[in-house]
Parts: C-alpha cells; structure tokens; sequence
C-alpha cells in the first residue's frame, strides 16, 4: 500500500474534534452541532464560489471555441463577471403571477437546490474530505439525484404556462429516460469496484484507476456515462426543456430574482458533480496516478494534493461537456430519445453483462 505524502484531512478533522471536546471543554453534543453548522457553512460557500466559477468557465470556453473574447470588462479579464451577475439576481424583484399554483411553484426550486445541495455533498473531495460516506453512498447519490426531476416538473406545471408545460415535460421524458443509462454505467463500475461506499471505489483505485482496470467494457461506460450525464443535465445538444429559440425559458420562463437564480445555480453545479462522479467512478476521485511497480513515479504524484487531484479531473470532464454543448447541433426530441431507448441503453446492459464476465472469471487487472 502506497502512502500518501502531502495530506491527510482526517487528521485536521480529529484535531478539530478533540479541541472543541477536550480543550474547550464543550459537551458532546454541542461540539456535534458546532461542527456540522461549520460543515453546512463550508459546504455552502464551496457551492456558490464554484458555480460563479463554472459560469465564468464557461463563457470563457464558449467565446474560445466561437473566436471570441468573451468577458474583459468587470476586473481583470473578467474574473469579476460571475459576481456582477450574482449581486443582479439578488437584487431582482420577485415579480408575483396570477392563475398559478403558488405554493407549489415557491417549492420547485428550492427541490431543485436541495437535490444538487445533496448530490454536491456525497463527493469525495480529498483524503478524509467527505461530509457523507457510508456502505450504500453510490445508491445514496443516485436517488437524491432523482429529485432534481420532481422540481422541474413542479416548475413547469405549476406556472400555468403552456411554454413552461412543454419545457417540463420534455425534460421528465429526458432525465428518466438517461437515468438508465447513467445509473447502469455507474453499476457497471460498482460490479468492478465490489462496493457502493464512495471512500471504499476511491480506495479500490490506488494501484490503477478504473478506466485502465476495467478494460473495454469501462471505456464503453465512459463514454455512454458522459452521453448520458450530459442529458441528464438538460445541457446542449441536449437542451431541448429550455430550448430558447422555440419555448423562451423553458421550465423557469415564469421565474425571477434568486428564485431564478436557484435553477441557474443548480445547473452549473450538475455540472460539476456529474464531472465529479465521472471521476470517482472512472479516475480514481481524488486518488492520484499510481501505476503498480512504479514506486518513484507513485511517490512524485503523491505530492500533489488529493483536493487539486479531484478538482483538475472535474474541470477536465467538464471541459468535454462544455465542448459538447458548442460543438453538436441541438437533437430533436424523437432523436434524443431513439438515442437513449435504441441504443445507449441496450449497449449499456450487454456491456454490464461483459463486465460481470470479466470480473467472474478474473480477467480484469486486480
């Protein structure tokens, strides 16, 4: 086994912990309860810091691909940008409909939100970085995922706007649908990895991530993973719920102010975490490169630490996705759908089923 040098945040954590219990002479339950506002604190500024980061990632990348510039004017190459924008959501006034079902269009963004928020919180940032790891995390993610869905739906139904209605339908249609595709490449790596726990598949991946592992079969659910996720995110060329040119908005057409700002918020933060996942499942989260027998080469890429390991996989990823939406055409909806039903999924159980094959007669790289 292959120590890491340069960090281990469990050891931080403790320290916290024992300092709040023993120095400060605290109860325990109260040392709980300041220790999990601090996680919530922190979760919620790492959440924010990083979506105003992918908007600004984004139009970056956009206006490369398109010849462009793009932001220059608000700070030093436009860095600021992201937080003009953030400060003109905050300020929007909430502007009050009529004929709607308002309770229930209050609520859609905000299951949004949490549904990301969740999602955002299972992932394996670092050595000992991780607000939510137990022996089921993997099935965890993909079901509090599934909420997001529920919040679009209310979106669109509850604005009592035929735009909104098409927007949301369409985008039920498309997240079940490659939801399958999505959860069974993440089975596919479950079945190498032979645990659902997130801390359990990072540490299965220290000798060799599983892209080089897993052979074909975790190649081919790579690419169908980053297909899918790309779907699931309701992102070019799979855009259709907000396609502009044809339904405004989409689902959040009625929306304003921060309430629109938690649809804009969730969107690039799916982004990060489907990266994210991509990473865990097929990069090793935030273990390093190591290849087994190469002991200096191992000890060279322990130096880096697992935070920039995991958030350079992630910005990578998201590269690809972002290059997908500026690069293909936007599919129709009978397209988008035959791609899912007649082919990625059907390629996606036969691969499930190679892989369980390789796995059981020991094929794979141990």
């Amino acid at each position: 086994m292959i120590p890491l040098v340069i960090d281990d945040f469990s050891v931080v954590c403790d320290a916290v912990n024992n300092f709040l219990l023993y120095t400060c002479g605290l109860p325990k339950w109260l040392t709980v309860t300041i220790e999990c506002i601090g996680v919530g604190v922190g979760l919620l500024l790492a959440y924010a810091l990083l979506a105003l980061f992918y908007i600004l990632y984004e139009r970056k990348i956009c206006a490369y691909i398109q010849c462009r510039v793009g932001p220059v004017r608000v700070g030093p190459w436009g860095l600021f940008q992201s937080f003009a924008d953030m400060f003109k959501i905050l300020i929007k006034e909430l502007i009050h409909l009529d004929n709607i079902d308002r309770f229930l269009f209050a609520l859609a963004p905000y299951l949004v939100i949490i549904a990301s928020v969740i999602c955002f919180a299972v992932l394996p940032w670092g050595n000992g970085l991780q607000i939510i790891d137990f022996n089921i995390g993997i099935f965890f993610l993909i079901a509090c995922s599934s909420i997001g869905v529920l919040g679009i739906l209310l979106a669109g139904w509850s604005s009592a706007n035929k735009f909104t209605l098409i927007g949301a339908m369409r985008s039920g249609a498309q997240m079940v649908s490659y939801e399958l595709s999505v959860g069974l490449s993440i089975l596919t790596m479950v079945c190498l990895a032979g645990t659902m726990s997130v801390g359990g598949i990072v540490a299965e991946q220290e000798n060799l991530w599983f892209i080089f592992k897993g052979h074909v079969p975790a190649v081919i659910a790579f690419v169908i993973y980053m297909i899918a996720a790309t779907a699931e995110t309701n992102r070019g060329p799979f855009d259709l719920p907000e396609a502009e040119s044809e339904l405004t908005a989409g689902y959040h057409t009625e929306y304003s102010g921060i309430h629109f700002g938690f649809f804009y918020l969730a969107e690039y933060l799916n982004l990060f975490i489907v990266s994210g996942v991509a990473s865990l499942m097929f990069f090793g989260g935030w273990m390093p490169l190591h290849f087994p027998g190469w002991d200096t080469f191992n000890h060279i890429m322990d130096y880096c630490p697992s935070v920039i390991w995991f958030l350079l996989k992630c910005f990578v990823l998201s590269y690809v996705i972002i290059w997908f939406k500026w690069t293909f055409p936007r599919l129709r909806i009978d397209n988008l759908l035959a791609l899912e039903w007649k082919y990625l999924l059907p390629i996606n159980l036969a691969n499930l089923v190679l892989m369980v094959l390789i796995i059981v007669f020991g094929w794979h790289i141990v």
